[in-house]
């Protein structure tokens, strides 16, 4: 009898165990499964071709590409009294100087302040000392000289001397920029070091940006102080000032500076400059209204030719070019939509326009990886919008080969000269895995097939995506997925949350890993959706810019579509189905909660725009149009003034906003909330002080585990 009982209680343990393990029922649960994740990290492939460096926490290996071996520690940095970690790393061109960026201080998004330490054959020393706020360093390319930014100027350090000289002086806060971005430049435009070597690293060509004009907004800083801040910076929101931005060339040899003639039109857009292989500096322009796209070429004798012009009738994705000048000097490649209406590549010539076509069909090039000999090596949707496979093809067009190992969803890491690739990715079931090829696609070695990561997986019992298509009434066909809890039930009737975040262009059905706060709703009985409405992408030109100038009317109605096809389902309980987003899509969670008619029983904005006349100008105006061209399409859709639409008595609310968010100001909420309040509307609030738009640095975990139970009390 006692051994009988013993043994119950054995199994009970156990059974208890295995119950904990299959119910990862909070945020925390999920952020240790993906935290199992195995992946290379900090990958920089080495310019011989054969070898590529990873930072591993602190450390910087060297690895084969073809070699089964443990890496070769290059570096480890030891934490010193200031807790300070690797920031990044890079290598000389010849690969025998490090530079290393030892801690951070964020600045923005993308941008932020850092110390340089630089590694030679003599050891280690800590270099730019005498400045403030570095950032945004890089080698020359003969490896002799270190360009960098500080205080808003370009700076010149000479490795062999041991000195700086600079390259720009009349750099002030929050009115002149050399050699980096504003901020608006650096949300929208994704880059921020604004200069350029050139190819023999006599010349240094850059970005300066006057601010003067530019509107300040300032956002109030706590930080547990008796006495609060304001920190100012220059944002321009839509239809206001940007900066004037122009382009200059510094020789290294004469300290000359000269401007380069970039047109008349001084409210254009001049994105990242760069050089030609054989030496031309090549810039690109865009106009305020962002539907005329050219690419300029500087020839040696001064004169100047137009060798790229797109234009469209609503707007140029910019963000999405890709132009690659071949070696002979006399070709590029370039990436655009505007002449089929899919993303695809094609072969330009310098003063003869496009040669041929290299990519068609209807789906989408989402990436150019790179050129070997004459082979073009590509990511693209052609096997489904949802998936992302390696190709190559002839750079006439001929003998397209899939070099991926099978439907899924692919990032691509090649080697120097493309003689081999590290493939990362899988499908949406379970973790990728993390493989080296070679140039012909035949898997060289595996890096990480994340067996513990499935083992702990299949053992928790985490759900899997299921992709599924509806068409609404209106007869627009829409992508989907949803998540249903492993022991669902046909009769029964569940709650559905519906995730999304719907912005031009974006694409969250994809066959890809990675769980997030809602899938451990699923482990409590609830039913995950997530839709892509009209205006996101990857479906071609057409269906990605039904939304220009009108944003937030066809997504708020293609997500309220969604909410009334579950609610025809006999599983999903109508009287309890939620919404959520973040950002653009806490604008839609906030659109669909006032305009559903009480189909929502819970709505979560997180961060939201709630009027796009708050928003930047590059982004605002690229998807809105100019605010005097489209004023119905800032102000119809806008939350602010949609609040009387909103039925507290049927739907719970939650607002929730981080103080310090640099991006959608907190302004949106406090003017949604005064909107609310007006009308007597009745609400919940969640305000994160001193956090930014991603809740960082502090409450990433915070907001997720108040958004779950927030939905476990609420829907």
């Amino acid at each position: 009898m006692l051994k009988k009982l013993l043994l119950l209680i054995l199994l009970g343990t156990a059974f208890t165990a295995q119950a904990e393990a299959a119910a990862p029922s909070t945020y925390r649960d999920i952020a240790r499964l993906r935290a199992m994740n195995q992946r290379a990290q900090g990958i920089r492939p080495a310019a011989d071709g054969k070898s590529y460096t990873t930072l591993r926490g602190n450390a910087i290996e060297r690895h084969s590409y073809t070699k089964d071996a443990p890496g070769e520690l290059l570096f480890e940095w030891k934490n010193d009294k200031e807790n300070r970690d690797i920031a990044d790393y890079q290598f000389s061109p010849d690969g025998k100087l490090l530079l290393l960026s030892i801690g951070s201080e964020p600045i923005y998004r993308h941008s932020y302040t850092t110390d340089y330490y630089l590694k030679d054959a003599d050891g280690l020393r800590p270099i730019l000392t005498d400045l403030s706020d570095t950032r945004d360093a890089s080698f020359s390319p003969d490896g002799r000289t270190i360009a960098f930014s500080s205080g808003n100027n370009l700076y010149l350090y000479d490795i062999v001397g041991d000195s700086v000289r600079p390259i720009t002086t009349d750099g002030a806060w929050n009115r002149i920029i050399n050699g980096t971005t504003d901020w608006v430049y650096e949300e929208e435009c994704a880059f921020t070091k604004a200069y350029a070597f050139s190819p023999d690293g006599q010349k240094i060509a850059y970005l300066r940006f006057d601010e003067s004009r530019v509107p300040v907004f300032e956002m109030m800083r706590y930080d547990g102080k008796l006495y609060n801040e304001a920190y100012s910076f220059k944002y321009p929101k839509a239809g206001d000032a940007n900066s004037v931005v122009d382009l200059y060339v510094y020789d290294l040899k004469t300290g000359e500076t000269e401007r380069v003639d970039v047109g008349p039109d001084r409210g254009q857009y001049i994105l990242q400059p760069e050089w030609t292989p054989d030496g031309r500096l090549c810039f690109q322009r865009m106009n305020r209204r962002q539907n005329h796209f050219e690419a300029v070429l500087c020839n040696p004798d001064g004169t100047q030719q137009v060798i790229y012009d797109e234009r469209s009738p609503k707007y140029v994705d910019h963000l999405n070019k890709t132009f690659y000048f071949l070696e002979d000097g006399r070709r590029f490649i370039v990436r655009e939509e505007t002449s089929t209406g899919y993303m695809h590549l094609y072969l330009y010539g310098i003063g003869q326009g496009v040669l041929h076509p290299i990519t068609q069909g209807e789906w989408e090039v989402t990436d150019f990886v790179g050129l070997r000999s004459d082979k073009v090596y590509y990511i693209s949707t052609e096997s489904s919008p949802l998936k992302r496979d390696l190709y190559r093809i002839g750079l006439d067009g001929k003998h397209k080969e899939r070099l991926t190992p099978g439907d899924g969803y692919y990032s691509i890491y090649p080697s120097a000269d493309l003689s081999y690739y590290i493939c990362e990715g899988g499908g949406s079931s379970a973790p990728g895995r993390t493989d080296v090829f070679n140039a012909a696609g035949k898997r060289v070695r595996t890096l990480y097939d994340n067996a513990p990561l499935k083992e702990a997986l299949a053992e928790a019992g985490l759900p899997v995506r299921e992709f599924f298509t509806f068409t609404t009434e209106r007869g627009d066909e829409l992508n989907g997925y949803m998540l249903k809890p492993l022991d669902f039930d046909p009769a029964k009737c569940y709650p559905v949350l519906l995730t999304q975040y719907s912005g031009p262009g974006s694409q969250q059905v994809a066959e890809v890993w990675g769980p997030d706060w809602e899938d451990a709703l699923v482990t409590h009985g609830y039913i995950v959706v997530c839709v892509d409405p009209r205006g996101t992408g990857y479906r071609g030109e057409e269906f990605k810019k039904l939304t220009y100038g009108d944003l937030g009317r066809l997504e708020v109605e293609d997500q309220i579509s969604t909410a009334r096809y579950m609610a025809r389902q006999s599983w999903v309980d109508p009287a309890r189905i939620g919404i959520y987003g973040w950002s653009y899509g806490g604008f839609m969670a906030l659109g669909c909660a006032f305009r559903g008619e009480g189909l929502f029983k819970m709505a979560i904005a997180v961060a939201p725009v709630t009027s796009w006349r708050y928003y930047d100008s590059i982004y605002t105006e690229n998807f809105n149009g100019l605010p005097e061209d489209h004023p119905k399409g800032y102000d119809d859709n806008s939350p602010v003034n949609l609040a009387h639409l909103f039925r507290d008595d049927s739907t719970r609310l939650l607002i929730v906003h981080g103080t310090a968010d640099d991006n959608v100001h907190f302004q949106n909420t406090m003017e949604m909330v005064r909107a609310l309040n007006k009308l007597g509307k009745q609400y919940d609030m969640m305000v994160y002080p001193d956090q930014n738009h991603s809740m960082m640095p502090d409450d990433m975990i915070h907001v997720r585990e108040k958004m779950l139970r927030y939905t476990l009390e609420n829907l």
